[in-house]
């Protein structure tokens, strides 16, 4: 039975798991998956950089006023893919992100992910490294956990400190992307090269199956989702680099 939930955690600061989140989303709409993309990075609110239009109300707001409702504060991404990408983001000020923060915040949060997983195929949570209340909601309260690190020693080392702080919540990682190219020593299961399409405005690039790196998101929504995904690429595409 293919994977409802699952959260791409950075193991560092601009390992680029939102982006990656916004490409694997876009990856698997192109399946004809409908698929909800939930911000639980509050304080670099990395998401909001994916919607055009006004974010209100956003993700803290959801978490914090049980009057919200979810379709309310779900933002469409128009993607020529036959599955519906939606994402809800954080923007908001420092007093809304505190009050998001909270242990009952949190709990409403794992709600959330749950509620959205009974209307959508799939739930993705883009996640910081595992230090605040939503984080640890994100990787606790979804089936699969998937680690991105950047292609260097800086991840590698990141990565530890990370799979530690998953233990300490009872979870583990189930998946490790290597960002921008393969890691120096192996630990990684999946690298996503390096490519001059992954700027913000961009996105979702992986709705071309022209570019580079759009096999290895696909390697990502398999492994993370467990699915098998009807897709064709262009061989000169094929440049996914499974370890």
């Amino acid at each position: 039975m293919p994977t409802e939930t699952a959260a791409l955690v950075g193991a560092t600061g601009g390992a680029g798991s939102t982006r990656l989140s916004v490409e694997v989303a876009a990856t698997l709409s192109r399946d004809d998956r409908d698929v909800a993309v939930f911000d639980a990075a509050f304080a670099t609110q990395g998401l909001a950089h994916y919607v055009d239009d006004r974010v209100e109300p956003d993700v803290t707001t959801l978490v914090t006023d049980e009057d919200t409702a979810l379709d309310d504060a779900l933002v469409e991404i128009d993607t020529p893919q036959s599955g519906r990408v939606a994402v809800c983001p954080a923007r908001a000020a420092f007093a809304a992100l505190a009050r998001a923060k909270t242990a009952g915040a949190a709990e409403r949060f794992g709600d959330v992910i749950d509620a959205a997983a009974e209307t959508f195929d799939h739930v993705l949570v883009d996640a910081s490294p595992v230090s605040t209340n939503p984080a640890v909601a994100a990787v606790t309260d979804v089936n699969n956990v998937g680690v991105v690190i950047p292609a260097s020693h800086r991840g590698v080392d990141s990565l530890q400190r990370l799979r530690g702080r998953l233990a300490d919540v009872g979870t583990d990682a189930d998946l490790v992307v290597s960002n921008h190219g393969r890691d120096p020593v192996g630990e990684a299961d999946i690298a996503v090269p390096e490519s001059e399409v992954v700027r913000a405005e961009n996105a979702p690039a992986c709705a071309d199956p022209d570019h580079e790196f759009g096999p290895a998101v696909a390697d990502i929504a398999e492994e993370l989702f467990e699915v098998m995904l009807h897709l064709d690429f262009p061989e000169e595409s094929m440049l996914s680099d499974v370890l």
